[in-house]
């Protein structure tokens, strides 16, 4: 098999952040690289989930709001009523 360089650019601290995980592995960049290029053609797609990045404080929202939906959260009709059946309970 004959070897090929690969050149890529990317952000500074990514790298060094990367190179980091990759060393507490046990790993080197190109072995790293190797391994997900090797499971690019094996899958025959990315290796991974590829989601939108949703800020946290969104995700909290649409947490709430499906639990809302499926009735794991309920709205109390007097907002004051969970606080006093909490008082009540302390």
């Amino acid at each position: 098999m004959a070897a090929t360089n690969i050149n890529i650019r990317t952000d500074a601290d990514l790298k060094t952040q990367a190179q980091a995980v990759f060393l507490d592995l046990g790993l080197d960049m190109t072995t790293a690289i190797n391994i997900f290029l090797k499971q690019v053609v094996y899958k025959q797609s990315i290796p991974f989930s590829i989601d939108k990045m949703v800020h946290p404080c969104k995700k909290k929202a649409r947490s709430a709001m499906r639990g809302l939906l499926r009735g794991k959260v309920w709205m109390a009709e007097d907002f004051n009523a969970p606080i006093d059946d909490l008082a009540e309970y302390m």
